[in-house]
């Protein structure tokens, strides 16, 4: 679907040092481990990390790819599902960076830059750093760092953190700034970053283990970022922020051997993303079709093989040539039919050729086997649009809502579903949604007060518009006075 609107590696140590300052009263390091009862409450964690997360959607460079938000999410859960103390569902987004980075921040929100996954070399390597940063989160080092401002508010919080976060869609520029501004609590901000960093190596490689990846893939990306970049003057956000001494890559060396080691072989779906983004999602056009092709001549694995075609595929297609693409994906599509990729794919294909009622047809059937599955349900919605079947799209966008209510791509396919039928109140109601999902609370106000205008005489829907615009201009308020 063509829509796109170190370890910690960044976030953490810079959370660290916005609050040390704000520590002085007590300038101790707390406790490493499970959180005591006195630090901040799991609700108030919630609600400071949907607050960031609004405003983190609005500014920084997330990808609204339905693709790679189920693959980043199905890694993540597998994860989670092998970790002690999560104590609420995780949330995993892609950040269009090509830093080699990731960060966490509260209530379990992770963000993963396309630039750590086209860095790692297989799977295994990319769940050490995510598996990392779920350690940050169940053993509850960023509730900790606060421990000692039990009268912090939750908006408070958001203004203390909320510009620390953004920063980093730009690493550098975030942690020189902070660095600058907070030398004075540096050295104890360093100390405690490296005690969680500890913490969360042995964390995360039990949890890589448990979930059947390879153990030994921290240590191997951990030497592998070292030794590439050890001498180079513009080392990676990853480096700047967690420098990889040779004691901490033998510590992860060291804890590995406690688990036996598994064979993990490739895999598919990391592949297919990896190509992914390669080909749409760089920024730059190092990855075009010579070089998919280039792979695919020289690639002896089957996965490889498979990535190398679909990435030629997407490439092709990007560069207006659906024609060409066609044949590859469908041979594709012949040995593996229920692949989301290559339906995705499919999909895009269909629509650039405008025949939209044989994707619809298509989708259709697969959506029957995986109802309300993000990658199908949006694709086969898009394909209705463009089909002309706008009331069956709006209901499938909405059964999909159900289950992901704050789903950005969603309301933004449904406001274009309801104004390609001119259904003029419920679009501006979609987009009071989208504009309310990244903190804009003027203009989702003023989308509502429009869609106002279009109520006729059904006094429910003004009912209902003017609590909303109350709700609205309730949540702008408390940002303004943070």
């Amino acid at each position: 679907m063509r829509r796109s609107i170190v370890l910690c590696l960044c976030l953490l140590p810079a959370l660290v040092f916005a609050q040390a300052r704000l520590n002085n009263d007590k300038n101790e390091l707390p406790e490493i481990g499970v959180v005591a009862s006195n630090a901040i409450s799991i609700d108030k964690e919630l609600l400071v990390g949907e607050a960031l997360m609004r405003q983190l959607r609005g500014r920084a460079p997330i990808i609204n790819d339905p693709l790679l938000e189920e693959y980043i999410q199905d890694l993540g859960n597998r994860l989670v599902a092998q970790s002690d103390n999560a104590k609420f569902p995780f949330k995993f987004f892609p950040i269009g960076n090509n830093d080699i980075n990731a960060f966490a921040f509260y209530g379990g929100h992770i963000g993963i830059h396309t630039g750590l996954i086209v860095e790692a070399d297989n799977e295994s390597e990319l769940a050490s750093v995510v598996a990392h940063e779920i350690a940050h989160v169940t053993q509850r080092h960023l509730a900790r760092s606060i421990e000692s401002r039990q009268k912090t508010s939750p908006l408070q919080l958001v203004s203390m953190l909320g510009g620390v976060l953004l920063a980093m869609a730009d690493p550098e520029a975030g942690i020189a700034a902070i660095s600058a501004s907070q030398a004075a609590g540096a050295q104890a901000s360093i100390n405690y970053t490296r005690s969680n960093e500890k913490e969360a190596d042995r964390v995360g490689i039990e949890t890589l283990a448990h979930a059947g990846y390879d153990p030994s893939a921290a240590a191997t990306f951990f030497g592998k970022l070292a030794a590439k970049y050890r001498h180079q003057s513009k080392p990676p956000a990853f480096l700047l922020t967690h420098p990889l001494p040779e004691s901490r890559i033998a510590d992860a060396r060291a804890r590995q051997a406690i688990y036996p080691r598994i064979q993990v072989g490739p895999s598919l779906s990391f592949h297919l993303i990896k190509a992914r983004i390669q080909a749409r999602y760089t920024g730059i056009r190092t990855y075009d079709s010579s070089y998919f092709q280039a792979m695919l001549d020289n690639a002896e694995h089957p996965v490889i093989k498979k990535a190398a075609q679909y990435g030629l595929a997407l490439t092709l297609l990007d560069t207006e040539q659906p024609d060409k693409a066609k044949p590859i994906i469908d041979r594709l599509l012949q040995d593996d039919p229920e692949n989301l990729f290559y339906l995705d794919t499919f999909t895009d294909i269909a629509l650039a050729q405008k025949r939209h009622h044989e994707a619809v047809e298509v989708l259709t059937e697969h959506s029957l086997k995986q109802p309300r599955n993000r990658v199908l349900a949006l694709n086969l919605a898009n394909a209705m649009i463009k089909d002309g079947q706008h009331n069956e799209a709006v209901r499938i966008i909405k059964d999909y809502l159900l289950i992901n209510p704050e789903h950005l791509l969603s309301y933004q396919l449904l406001s274009e579903a309801y104004g390609e039928s001119r259904q003029m109140l419920e679009m501006h109601q979609a987009k009071a949604e989208v504009y309310a999902l990244i903190a804009a609370y003027p203009r989702a106000i003023d989308e509502l007060q429009t869609a106002y205008n279009f109520t006729a005489d059904s006094t429910l829907e003004k009912q209902r518009i003017r609590a909303r615009i109350e709700q609205m201009r309730d949540a702008d308020t408390r940002l303004r006075n943070l």
